[in-house]
């Protein structure tokens, strides 16, 4: 039908492939998921996207119910991040994901501390994005390959807690009137640059 996404019921004989869901073969596949994937049990993609995660991690904080935390997931789970960190509130709005938090994995720490203390224990480099001073431009540097990328609720922006624990803070080139962009737009470009940077696009869908 027009306008319908996914696919319809399995034609043919079915697969014996354990990955593939029953139920899914029997009325059709309507997530949102890559061609890759459809048909598949859930607990089966995430485990193989699990072989497919780059080793930076992705966090927000959460101090004032962001509505961006949905946005940041999805784009994260694009761009097969290892994992999204919540940083604050535990709740949050989860529409903007698309579904896409079934398959990513998730973290919450209760304060920036708890994430430095993650990203220590996993050798992980904390990095900030944030238009303020001290800044150096995303669009120069070099983004570690095993890192955290960190980003501050909309409006206020990082924390200075948040500020404090990054290796590196970094700022996006904006030359417009804005003070600043939509926090999910923020992380899109950041993750995109660590992707330019590190990713083996070979590997791309």
């Amino acid at each position: 039908m027009p306008g319908q996404v996914g696919v319809g019921p399995w034609t043919g004989p079915w697969p014996a492939d354990p990955r593939y869901d029953p139920e899914l073969l029997a009325h059709g596949d309507r997530r949102n998921v890559v061609d890759h994937y459809r048909y598949w049990r859930r607990e089966a993609v995430v485990a193989d996207l699990a072989t497919r995660a780059h080793p930076f991690h992705v966090a927000i904080e959460n101090f004032g119910h962001d509505h961006n935390i949905g946005t940041v997931v999805r784009t994260a789970n694009a761009f097969a991040a290892a994992a999204v960190h919540v940083v604050g509130r535990r709740r949050w709005n989860r529409r903007g994901a698309m579904v896409t938090d079934r398959y990513q994995t998730l973290h919450h720490h209760e304060a920036v501390a708890g994430l430095a203390e993650f990203a220590r224990e996993h050798g992980l480099a904390v990095v900030a994005v944030d238009n303020t001073a001290g800044s150096v431009p995303l669009e120069t540097a070099e983004l570690p390959r095993e890192c955290v990328l960190l980003f501050g609720q909309e409006g206020p922006g990082l924390t200075p807690e948040a500020r404090e624990a990054a290796d590196l803070l970094v700022s996006i080139a904006q030359f417009g009137s804005t003070r600043s962009i939509n926090a999910g737009v923020a992380a899109g470009v950041t993750m995109h640059t660590w992707v330019r940077q590190h990713a083996d696009l070979g590997e791309a869908w």
